[in-house]
């Protein structure tokens, strides 16, 4: 189904869930930038509440969080973020309305489900709300009965549960011990409580792991119904993320065994009836994101393949990053100085870039590339991208008519590389991303 080049996939390249992307931000963007973004905004608006604890750090988690073992801290941040929901809601104006809102993190269920309640409280008191759909991340392991009342109750029908791999040896390998039955109980747990739409997180390419243990993680996923599913690839960086050290590196599969893995798993999942989306995920047909891969309405933002069309993304949260049509701005990573900025009332905006002309129709390109396949070129990006397109193109992975560049079906696992063509950042970049596939 796939010719694998392993010379067109050995440059790393971001996912670009935003472009420019997060190694582009910088400090010289902050509380005003926001300030006078929020003040703007009009129309449909999302919210993305960060929750940065897990009640166990998993080793393989590239995520900005922390251990939920101290009371007073969480509850500090829970303070905090009541206060910057409270600060930011002033700052929306009467043209815009929130439509949806995410939870993630970490995990939003390493807190109370009264505290939830209490953030939808909050929202609800100093948010423009105009009956919006809820979203969340759960961990499994920590998923109780009490959370599936709160949930049914405020009607989040969006759900994420982090389940990688249903194999105890690989679970034990990446420090993510979730028995098969602990994830079927949450599963039922959740449809109980009216969950219309679940995703799974599942990776491949994890230390020790075959194509055995993968099928039966797709297979046992499949039984339980999931109506998404996100394959990712495991990024092993353990330079950047120390937790990943815990890990055995010498024990991973290689290039040419991950591509196997990532064509095995799209095989298997588009024959047992699930569309796929972009490369790496895929829906069941009448999930609204199928709906939007056939409509062409598919979009991608930071919290990855979306059918939300929405221009304005605003974060919540340490290190929450928002979205903007001429910015991107990201919160204070550290919940200590993020805490302190709250405390005086600041925005507490401390990273971000302002996107440029150029950098919005780079970014609709790689965008178009990545959801639907296809893009519409400038004549200039076109001649600037030629000579690079050429080994792709040669090899039948896209094709350029006109303007307009296409990646063929047989192309899907270069879709990301072909789009960093587009991006002048990365051009003579060393920084480190992940694996293409």
């Amino acid at each position: 189904m796939w010719k694998y080049y392993p010379e067109l996939l050995e440059t790393p390249v971001p996912r670009y869930t935003s472009f420019p992307t997060a190694a582009e931000f910088k400090g010289d963007v902050g509380a005003a930038d926001a300030d006078a973004a929020l003040r703007k905004a009009s129309g449909d608006v999302s919210l993305y509440l960060h929750i940065p604890f897990c009640e166990k750090i998993c080793w393989y988690c590239g995520c900005n969080t922390g251990a939920a073992n101290k009371t007073q801290r969480l509850s500090n941040y829970l303070d905090s973020l009541h206060r910057e929901i409270a600060i930011t809601g002033v700052r929306l104006g009467h043209a815009a309305g929130v439509r949806r809102v995410a939870f993630g993190g970490g995990s939003p269920n390493a807190i109370s489900p009264i505290d939830f309640l209490r953030l939808l409280d909050a929202l609800t008191l100093h948010m423009p709300l105009e009956n919006p759909e809820y979203s969340i991340e759960l961990d499994p392991r920590t998923l109780t009965p009490d959370w599936g009342q709160v949930l049914g109750a405020v009607g989040v029908r969006y759900a994420s549960l982090g389940v990688q791999t249903f194999d105890p040896a690989l679970q034990a390998a990446i420090g993510r011990v979730q028995p098969d039955e602990l994830l079927a109980r949450a599963t039922d747990l959740l449809r109980t409580h009216g969950v219309t739409s679940l995703n799974f997180d599942l990776m491949y390419g994890l230390p020790g792991q075959t194509l055995v243990e993968l099928e039966a993680t797709l297979l046992r996923t499949i039984e339980l119904g999931a109506d998404r599913i996100a394959l990712f690839g495991y990024a092993h960086v353990p330079h950047m993320l120390p937790r990943q050290r815990r890990i055995d590196g010498s024990n991973l599969p290689g290039q040419a065994e991950r591509f196997a893995m990532a064509q095995f798993g799209y095989r298997l999942l588009t024959e047992a009836g699930y569309v796929p989306v972009g490369f790496d995920h895929f829906a069941k047909p009448g999930d609204p994101m199928a709906k939007a891969v056939r409509n062409a309405t598919l979009r991608r933002n930071f919290q990855g393949f979306t059918d939300d069309q929405a221009e304005v993304l605003v974060g919540l949260g340490a290190s929450a990053i928002g979205c903007f049509p001429d910015l991107l701005v990201q919160n204070e990573k550290n919940a200590g100085r993020y805490r302190m900025l709250l405390s005086q009332d600041m925005l507490p905006a401390a990273h971000g870039v302002r996107r440029s002309r150029d950098d919005q129709r780079r970014g609709a390109v790689i965008e178009a590339l990545l959801c639907h396949g296809t893009a519409s070129l400038d004549p200039d990006l076109a001649s600037e991208a030629a000579a690079r397109l050429a080994p792709f193109i040669e090899r039948g992975i896209a094709s350029l008519s006109g303007d307009t560049l296409t990646i063929a079906p047989d192309g899907l696992p270069y879709a990301r590389t072909v789009a960093a063509l587009f991006d002048p950042y990365r051009q003579d970049s060393v920084r480190r991303f992940s694996s293409a596939v």
